[in-house]
């Protein structure tokens, strides 16, 4: 194949000025090796903290499923060093607009260096993808995530101040300051690691005044900004109700293809991208269509999109429960530790929660205490019966109204629940 990149930034500027975290195994699932040892190191376990931060909750990583730790820029050198040597010719400082149609069939991209006409064009661009939400209708491609499926976060990497040893290194708060949201405080060598993400969209003042809100508990956390300080939006949401049209794939946060809880999206993209691949290289007459693209769409719900579709339900429950909810759900053992034990591999609901009966008659009493509470968690309980039920009848073999018509039933459906 003769690939392109069209890249917006410069040459060897790309990623931004902070670390990831994913699985290993994504590299070896995209037919990549490992990056070399001294480019990554292991994640440690992450403590969680409700409202009134009385009762933290550590969780606890089996060996097997620990995730790496690895600079943003360093995953780029990586992933452009391996596209190289196959033979991936890279344009760099070229903005894309959007994209260019012959018909309904998507034949290239505008940018600002010109048109550029392409067999098949691979979305990577975003959450607010140019060519996504420049799409005709026609296309039946969702353009926009709707309210509550961004979280908009800013993070950056503060000085460490004072000598008081941290009570826990990697420390996640959830509704900081009872809004609705996340923030962490991960205490590293030689810095402390910010990140504060929000439903709504907040600028530096509001980010400045959380942080100060958060050294109340975490003296550690300096004034001074040593790395980072940026913005950015991550999609937290259910997988885009279709991926794929003549002539055009999406992928990675442009297919919203991240952890609709946690925003992790990396693992889940490298998988696709083999997914994807294997589906271009099968089609051997060169068609590149929606009906043989739709193939890669069956593949990515089948092996991760299903269950990250239910998992998306249960953050319509975050987004609805109060501060003094969470904190009753800590004390009464509603939540535990388990229940923290997720990774960016654990893409469905068998995945992230291994609960005993036992476990399931003791939290059902605690909930009987609680009368809204309760109709909460069984309404999610619903929430998450009927998607698996809409993801089940998603067509296995693509035809224009049969398609069209799951996807409306399911972009409705994930309208409601919010």
């Amino acid at each position: 194949m003769d690939v392109t990149v069209y890249e917006r930034g410069a040459e060897g500027t790309l990623g931004y000025d902070w670390t990831d975290i994913f699985a290993p195994t994504a590299w070896k699932a995209a037919g990549m090796d490992m990056p070399p040892q001294d480019k990554y190191e292991y994640k440690t376990n992450m403590t969680f903290y409700s409202p009134n931060r009385q009762i933290p909750l550590t969780q606890s990583i089996p060996a097997d499923e620990i995730e790496m730790k690895m600079e943003r820029k360093d995953i780029y050198n990586q992933l452009i060093e391996h596209a190289v040597k196959c033979g991936v010719t890279f344009v760099y400082e070229c903005t894309i607009t959007g994209p260019i149609l012959t018909g309904n069939r998507v034949t290239g991209i505008k940018t600002d260096k010109g048109d550029f006409y392409a067999d098949l064009v691979i979305d990577a661009a975003g959450i607010h993808s140019p060519v996504r939400t420049n799409l005709p209708a026609m296309c039946g491609i969702e353009k926009s995530p709707q309210p509550c499926e961004q979280l908009y976060v800013y993070r950056a990497f503060y000085n460490k101040a004072g000598t008081k040893k941290p009570d826990a290194k990697y420390k996640i708060f959830l509704l900081p300051e009872g809004k609705r949201g996340i923030a962490w405080v991960a205490a590293e060598e030689e810095f402390t690691d910010l990140l504060i993400g929000k439903f709504e969209p907040f600028g530096i003042d509001e980010a400045n005044k959380t942080a100060d809100f958060l050294r109340k508990s975490n003296p550690w956390l300096g004034q001074k900004v040593m790395r980072g300080g940026q913005f950015t939006e991550i999609p937290v949401r259910q997988p885009l109700s279709v991926m794929v049209c003549d002539g055009y794939a999406a992928i990675g946060d442009s297919a919203f293809m991240t952890m609709p809880i946690i925003g992790s999206g990396i693992a889940n993209s490298f998988k696709a991208a083999k997914m994807l691949a294997d589906t271009v290289l099968a089609d051997t007459a060169g068609a590149y269509s929606a009906d043989t693209l739709w193939d890669y769409q069956v593949k990515y719900y089948r092996a991760i999109g299903a269950g990250l579709a239910q998992i998306a339900c249960i953050k319509s429950l975050l987004l609805s429960i109060t501060p003094a909810e969470l904190d009753y759900c800590f004390e009464k053992g509603i939540l535990t530790a388990q229940d923290f034990a997720i990774g960016s591999d654990n893409t469905s609901l068998t995945g992230m929660v291994k609960l005993k009966p036992i476990d399931i008659v003791l939290r059902g009493k605690a909930l009987l205490d609680k009368n809204e509470l309760l109709k909460k968690v069984l309404k999610l309980g619903y929430k998450i019966g009927k998607a698996a039920i809409i993801i089940k009848f998603m067509p296995k073999k693509r035809d224009s109204a049969s398609v069209a018509g799951w996807s409306k039933q399911y972009i409705e459906f994930y309208k409601r629940i919010v």
